[in-house]
């Protein structure tokens, strides 16, 4: 098999490249960024560039294409002199790429979030559940690129994660980490909820699906449970073995932030297993093996 790999400079295209060279697989990575570290086949792309993805993927005639390459600053994206980039980048861009997979009839997998819903409730979201109702703009331009895949597309599968973290940048365990260095006391929101997703899990189940002809829409986090931001920091302190107290405050005490963020994000897994996918670890167990990675 031979997959096409777009934002390898970032954590998940980076954990794909390493997973898929595990398996004897020949990756093509690609980011916008002049180059990445990386001792696999690179090239410079700009998925904006409709000419550019066309001749990228074209020569490299890959059996899928992992779309892993986004517009991810959440608040970021709410000013007005950068939503034209989030949506040529994680709409138009994603077109791009589909029209090519398209031509080629090759697969394509997308990589989505739990922000195409509204975020109330408390019932995890079901894969495929229509009820799409994105509440800031990277959660309106991530629908907008699942439309274009299944729009375009009959061999895809959209994955959406929640709370990503993992080696190659950065991430809420990392900025935790430094925030408890500095100081004794963490203030940390206690009524958004979720389940974190190591990149790294993550990259072996997207192989897994690359190996097969299973598509749809899924849904996949560590499983472990749902918890709170203030649950997963204090669980990080407790695995680092640091001391500092941490503190559960309502979003609303918290302060607002540019971009409205989802009260519920449990994301429902059991399609995996229904499809014959193994379903990723704890997230207690990725948490621990990623605090000895980056120790």
């Amino acid at each position: 098999m031979k997959a096409f790999v777009t934002g390898v400079g970032g954590q998940l295209g980076h954990d794909v490249m390493d997973e898929l060279a595990k398996r004897g697989y020949e990756g093509i990575g690609s980011d916008i960024l002049e180059s990445v570290p990386t001792e696999y086949l690179y090239i410079q792309l700009d998925i904006t560039d409709a000419a550019a993805v066309e001749k990228a993927i074209s020569e490299a005639k890959p059996d899928v294409v992992v779309h892993c390459a986004a517009w991810t600053a959440v608040d970021a994206a709410e000013d007005e002199e950068n939503r034209p980039k989030v949506r040529a980048i994680n709409v138009d861009g994603t077109q791009n790429i589909a029209n090519v997979c398209k031509k080629l009839g090759c697969k394509m997998i997308y990589v989505s979030t739990d922000y195409i819903f509204d975020g109330q409730g408390e019932a995890p979201w079901q894969p495929d559940c229509k009820d799409y109702a994105p509440q800031n703009v990277y959660g309106q331009s991530k629908l907008d690129g699942e439309l274009a895949v299944a729009n375009t597309l009959d061999k895809y599968f959209i994955v959406r994660i929640a709370w990503a973290f993992g080696k190659n940048g950065a991430n809420f365990i990392r900025t935790m980490l430094n925030v408890g260095k500095k100081y004794p006391e963490v203030r940390v929101v206690c009524d958004q909820i979720g389940t974190p997703t190591y990149t790294l899990d993550l990259s072996r189940l997207l192989v897994d699906m690359a190996e097969t002809e299973k598509y749809g829409y899924y849904h996949a986090t560590n499983e472990g449970g749902f918890i709170s931001w203030y649950d997963f920091t204090v669980e990080i302190y407790r695995q680092a073995g640091m001391s500092s107290r941490v503190i559960p405050v309502t979003t609303a005490e918290y302060g607002l932030s540019k971009a409205k963020r989802p009260f519920n994000s449990r994301l429902d897994k059991s399609k995996l297993a229904e499809n014959g996918f193994k379903p990723l670890p704890t997230w207690q167990d990725a948490l621990s093996r990623y605090l000895k990675e980056i120790q």
